[in-house]
């Protein structure tokens, strides 16, 4: 089945990164979609609902934090993952988070093998 992933960061270079490190992971995705911010990505997210969310922590209009809440709160996002990327690494931060509804959590650095490692066990 055909898979489709958002990449969610307020930096366009960190969204290239991270497209370019999982696709080094083997991972495929048919379908590909960027976000800078939160708002942006709800917004993206109404029309067309992915299987996967990669998202920043920290950024501006809405942060990663909150965007988790409200995709959660969507009905057409039901089954949507979301897999945080940040430098930020807090229990406290990763614990709310996923208490919120993540379904992952990945540290930058990063690397193809941990990309693989998490997402694969949610493509599945």
């Amino acid at each position: 089945m055909a898979k489709s992933l958002m990449i969610v960061d307020d930096s366009a270079t960190m969204r290239k990164i991270i497209m370019r490190t999982v696709r080094m992971s083997g991972l495929k995705f048919e379908r590909t979609e960027e976000a800078g911010n939160g708002a942006e990505a709800l917004q993206k997210l109404g029309g067309s609902p992915v299987d996967i969310i990669l998202c920043d922590v920290n950024m501006p209009e809405m942060m990663g934090t909150e965007l988790v809440k409200k995709v959660r709160e969507l009905d057409s996002c039901a089954n949507t993952k979301i897999v945080m990327v940040s430098t930020e690494s807090s229990k406290e931060l990763i614990d709310g988070v996923m208490a919120d509804g993540a379904n992952g959590f990945i540290n930058k650095p990063f690397t193809p093998e941990k990309f693989q490692e998490k997402l694969s066990p949610l493509i599945d």
